[in-house]
C-alpha cells in the first residue's frame, strides 16, 4: 500500500466542497488519517455509508459536537455523501498500534467480548458485526482497530449513558448499556493495541446478530 494513494480515481470536489475537505484534516490530521490527540478519529478508508451517517448525525443532534455542528448546519444530504465518499475512497496507512496496560483477566474478558460475546449479557461478538478482522463491513458499520483508546472510551461510554445516538433502532447504545465501566475500558484498550490495515468487508450475507439503524446503501 502505497502511503496517500486512494483505492480507486477519486471523483473531482467541487471548490466549496474542496474547501470543506480541508477544514476535516485540520482535526482529523492529513487526509483524514487522525491525529494524536485521541479525540479525532481516522476517516480515511471508513465505509462511505457510516461516514455520511455520522455527518447526518452531527447535523441533526443524534451526536453533539459544537463545532461539528456549526460546520454541518447548512449542508445538504447530498454535500455530506460527497464529502464521506470522499474520505471512504483514501487508503493511507495506519499508525502503529499503542502498547496498553491491561492485567490478564482484562485481556481475557477483552477477548471474550470481542470475539464471543456475553450470552448472559445478550452482548453479541464485536466481530459478528464489524468483520472477523474488526475492519468493519460495507456500506456502513466502522472497522474498530486503529482508533485510540481514549477515542473508544469516550464513544461507547456516551453510547451508555446516552449522549451519542445513531438512527433507530440504536444497536450500539443497546450493547453499550450492557456493558460495565470495567469491560469498556478492557475492550478499549484491547482494541488499541491490535494493529490495523484491512479493508472493510462486504455486506454480511447472513443477519446480523443485533438490528440496527442507518445500514441501508
Amino acid at each position: 500500500m502505497v502511503a496517500g494513494a486512494p483505492t480507486r480515481p477519486l471523483r473531482p470536489l467541487t471548490n466549496d466542497t474542496g474547501e470543506r475537505i480541508q477544514a476535516c484534516t485540520l482535526c482529523h490530521g492529513p487526509q483524514g488519517r487522525a491525529t494524536p490527540q485521541g479525540y479525532f478519529p481516522r476517516l480515511a478508508g471508513k465505509p462511505a455509508g457510516y461516514l455520511f451517517n455520522q455527518l447526518q448525525s452531527f447535523r441533526d443532534g443524534r451526536r453533539h459536537h459544537a463545532l461539528m455542528a456549526g460546520l454541518l448546519r447548512n449542508m445538504s444530504d447530498d454535500y455530506l455523501r460527497e464529502i464521506a465518499g470522499y474520505f471512504a475512497a483514501l487508503d493511507v496507512p495506519y499508525p502503529a498500534p499503542v502498547p496498553q496496560p491491561l492485567s490478564e483477566a482484562q485481556r481475557q474478558r477483552a477477548e471474550q467480548l470481542v470475539t464471543v460475546g456475553d450470552p448472559g449479557t445478550r452482548v453479541p461478538a464485536c466481530t459478528a458485526c464489524h468483520g472477523p478482522a474488526m475492519a468493519g463491513r460495507q456500506p456502513a458499520i466502522p472497522g474498530l482497530l486503529g482508533l485510540p483508546r481514549d477515542y473508544l472510551v469516550g464513544q461507547l461510554g456516551a453510547w451508555r449513558t446516552g449522549h451519542r445516538r445513531a438512527h433507530a433502532p440504536d444497536c450500539m447504545a443497546d450493547v453499550a448499556k450492557a456493558l460495565s465501566p470495567d469491560d469498556i475500558a478492557a475492550v478499549a484498550s484491547w482494541l488499541a493495541m491490535r494493529p490495523a490495515g484491512a479493508h472493510p468487508e462486504p455486506p454480511a450475507t447472513a443477519p446480523l446478530p443485533v438490528t440496527c439503524g442507518g445500514l441501508a446503501p
